[in-house]
């Protein structure tokens, strides 16, 4: 059984792009699932860097701030 080398290298190329847009369609759902399970900051989070700073931030501000970040992401 022969086959001929460029059939053999467009479905070699065809398979290596199927996998990396395959791979990351599947890794991009992954980490948004995963944000969205674990967020990466939250309120207690915005509180304390607010109190570092010097301020007493208001629940407006801290909520300001949450919309700001789920807005960007």
């Amino acid at each position: 059984m022969n086959i001929e080398v460029g059939v053999f290298v467009a479905a070699l190329i065809g398979c290596l792009v199927g996998g990396l847009i395959i791979g990351f369609i599947v890794t991009r759902w992954f980490l948004k699932r995963q944000l969205q399970k674990n967020p990466p900051i939250n309120e207690n989070m915005i509180r304390a860097m607010f109190m570092q700073m010097g301020r007493k931030p208001s629940e407006a501000q801290i909520k300001a701030v949450m919309n700001s970040m789920k807005r960007n992401q």
